[in-house]
């Protein structure tokens, strides 16, 4: 009985050990993969931008809007506006690259007011999108303003008044006639969910990283559905 005992504590012991070692490789591979992915996006390394426009008066008419007044107080009177320019994979995107630049300066802020005017909305297109430019603050922001600066925004969007009523595809068509440079397939209207009427959100340019526009890719591929648009008016 007593060596059947030790018999079986000695088997025990061996697949205890056996165990161990399989714990221990999963433990080493799993460190392995935690490391890995620890490191996240390098910065730097996508494939093009999306200048992602926002049509502020969409915005300032939601609850977010309404507390932000650097961008929707009454006379601010704001149309499209950056919302960002986004590094993207072929497919798929980057976001929150670490590095080291977290802090913007008031002086940097301030210049690209302008086009992106809200403070919460450049500190936080910095943190996910512009740190995985892998430029520098000042330069990616400088890449902001001209980029934004060399698209024509077509006269009927640039102060309406009242409400602009269009369809997603005349939209496209305007723009494309306003600027040389662009086709259909280089811009995408966002519009939420909606199929019937809605109201715009954002326009997407898709932009190479030398600054050219470029025909958009699968990340883009979802547009909106809505048979109307609704182009609030500015106030």
């Amino acid at each position: 009985m007593p060596r059947i005992a030790l018999k079986f504590s000695a088997n025990a012991f061996r697949a205890i050990l056996a165990s161990g070692k399989i714990a221990l490789l999963l433990f080493i591979a799993s460190f392995g993969l935690t490391g890995a992915a620890a490191k996240g996006p390098v910065p730097g390394q996508f494939d093009y931008y999306v200048l992602a426009l926002s049509w502020s008066p969409s915005y300032c008419a939601g609850e977010a809007g309404r507390n932000d007044h650097q961008q929707c107080a009454p006379g601010r009177r704001f149309a499209f506006v950056v919302h960002g320019l986004w590094p993207q994979y072929t497919k798929g995107w980057p976001e929150f690259c670490r590095t080291r630049e977290n802090w913007i300066p008031q002086g940097l802020i301030d210049g690209v007011m302008d086009v992106m005017p809200s403070k919460k909305l450049i500190i936080h297109q910095w943190k996910k999108h512009g740190s995985c430019s892998g430029l520098s603050q000042e330069v990616y922001f400088d890449k902001v303003e001209t980029t934004f600066g060399r698209l024509r925004i077509p006269a009927r969007y640039l102060s309406p008044q009242a409400p602009v009523m269009v369809t997603p595809e005349q939209l496209v068509t305007d723009f494309v006639k306003s600027n040389v440079a662009l086709t259909a397939d280089m811009l995408s209207v966002q519009c939420g969910n909606a199929t019937g009427q809605a109201r715009l959100s954002e326009l997407r340019v898709c932009v190479n990283k030398a600054g050219s526009f470029i025909s958009c890719g699968i990340n883009e591929a979802r547009q909106c559905r809505a048979k109307s648009l609704v182009l609030l008016p500015v106030r």
